[in-house]
């Protein structure tokens, strides 16, 4: 029985596929419009999460008062 043979090369994840078809596809000006456009909506959802989180803290303190 003999052994599977070794990949000499990292399979891609598929973060870096999609990154692969996005560079052919698009632009480099685009590529950084979707991923600045990306980061913003990451960024709304943390204050997002800072708000509700903030609302909960205030009105646990209300409640004790």
């Amino acid at each position: 029985m003999q052994a599977a043979p070794v990949r000499a090369t990292a399979i891609p994840s598929f973060t870096d596929a999609l990154r692969a078809v996005e560079s052919l596809l698009m632009s480099s000006g685009q590529r950084t419009a979707r991923r600045n456009a990306w980061t913003s909506v990451l960024e709304d959802r943390r204050r997002a999460k800072d708000r509700v989180e903030a609302q909960r803290v205030l009105e646990q303190a209300a409640h004790r008062s």
